[in-house]
């Protein structure tokens, strides 16, 4: 069966959501930076018997058309949840999982907090957000630095300098540089970054809050990293120092996570 796509009306904007599969329970997806709901398509047929799958595109990701300016807050992705569960016709008491990869990982941390009443369960692969990151910091929480994010996104020679000098006293390594300029060498991408990164500044998970909120809501925690990621470390896993609910495994892989060869070891973070 093909996935099922509908345009959700929010506000001014309009929100493409895939549904994938036919299980009683329902899971909520957030891809990652550049990707969109289509990311999680491959895992459809191992967990479709349970799981009807529900996934997002961000704003500035895929068929999404975001004109709520360059901001969404928490309130606005719980609204449009809100509003996919009336159109789907999902009981408001029926509890829902969680999937996130990357970006859609700290989404997901972020909701942990917020709305963890309603949560049965949340994995996480290869999450963001599981500390704050210098340059994403720097260019979406402060006015100089999202001006300056601005500025270097429209000339970004010195930051290309930068990056160089980073890689040759190897402060940098070569995976980090190599993903640095997938992202900023071309002029379009430059300009995604920036509304992307800017847009989702509010998403903050606080790493106490989350702990707290797993542990009083007893809610199933799996996490997924790859043993050779350099963009979103394993060592980060401290934020789940000490919790009976977290299970954490590591694979032999590198960042991209979200492919037809992991299927497996994804679909069985749902039955662990």
């Amino acid at each position: 069966m093909e996935a099922k796509t509908k345009m959700i009306r929010y506000k001014n904007s309009f929100i493409n959501v895939y549904f994938f599969g036919e299980g009683s329970k329902y899971l909520f997806c957030f891809h990652g930076y550049g990707e969109d709901g289509r990311s999680f398509e491959f895992v459809k047929n191992l967990l479709r018997e349970t799981y009807t799958l529900i996934a997002i595109d961000l704003p500035f990701h895929g068929n999404t058309v975001w004109n709520e300016g360059l901001l969404m807050t928490q309130e606005d992705l719980i609204n449009i949840i809100d509003v996919i569960i009336k159109q789907y016709d999902i009981d408001k008491e029926t509890k829902f999982s969680l999937l996130g990869f990357s970006l859609g990982g700290r989404i997901v941390l972020h909701l942990l907090e917020t709305v963890s009443s309603g949560i049965e369960r949340a994995v996480l692969i290869a999450p963001d957000g599981l500390h704050l990151n210098f340059w994403y910091a720097l260019g979406t929480q402060t006015s100089f630095g999202n001006k300056l994010f601005a500025y270097t996104m429209k000339k970004p020679n010195w930051f290309f300098r930068l990056i160089n000098v980073g890689y040759r006293t190897k402060l940098l390594s070569k995976s980090i540089v190599k993903f640095t300029h997938h992202y900023i060498d071309d002029e379009k991408e430059r300009s995604l970054l920036y509304k992307r990164w800017t847009t989702m500044r509010k998403f903050k998970p606080n790493a106490s809050a989350v702990k707290k909120a797993i542990e009083n809501y007893k809610i199933e925690v799996r996490v997924l990293f790859g043993s050779h990621d350099k963009i979103i470390l394993r060592k980060r896993n401290y934020f789940f120092n000490d919790n009976p609910y977290v299970k954490i495994q590591v694979i032999e892989a590198g960042h991209m996570l979200l492919k037809e060869r992991y299927a497996d070891d994804i679909a069985s973070l749902f039955s662990q």
